[in-house]
């Protein structure tokens, strides 16, 4: 079984990184979603609530998983059997981070190849402050977020 992982923070969850699990689940038997919890973020959504809010948004593809971890990303894909790890790249500017990390990664564990994957030019904008931003202005994001992301931005921000 070919198994690849997606590592990242997803607070929230984005059509961007819809569009990449979509196209990533097709290349590989299962995909995982890894959620982190990153202490040097500051997050909107505990790790339980964007565990379920992926799980929601992708309830419509029958070999994703979703998981957490505190642990280093290349330990998770060891211990789960994975080939690889899928990032997404929007701009030039997300290279020179994303390189780094590979190559960092590919020298803790030669074995797993980390694959890059662009999202469709119509998120290639997006990412998850900008849209905690405009939600907290109250702008429309319903184009850039699945409902049930909708639904759940709107009840934290109005709490």
């Amino acid at each position: 079984m070919k198994k690849i992982i997606y590592p990242g923070t997803f607070d929230p969850i984005t059509n961007g990184h819809l569009d990449i699990a979509e196209r990533a689940s097709k290349l590989f038997d299962e995909l995982i979603f890894v959620v982190a919890n990153n202490p040097d973020k500051d997050q909107l959504f505990s790790v339980e609530e964007r565990m379920e809010m992926i799980s929601k948004s992708t309830d419509h593809l029958t070999n994703i998983k979703v998981e957490s971890t505190k642990m280093l990303t290349v330990d998770f894909a060891k211990d789960n059997s994975a080939l690889a790890i899928i990032r997404g790249l929007r701009h030039v500017s997300d290279f020179e981070f994303e390189f780094q990390m590979a190559m960092m990664n590919y020298h803790l564990a030669p074995k797993l190849t980390t694959i890059f994957m662009m999202p469709s030019e119509k998120y290639v904008h997006l990412n998850s402050t900008v849209i905690k931003d405009i939600a907290k202005l109250e702008g429309d994001i319903s184009d850039y977020v699945p409902d049930y992301v909708l639904e759940q931005l709107q009840l934290k921000l109005n709490n």
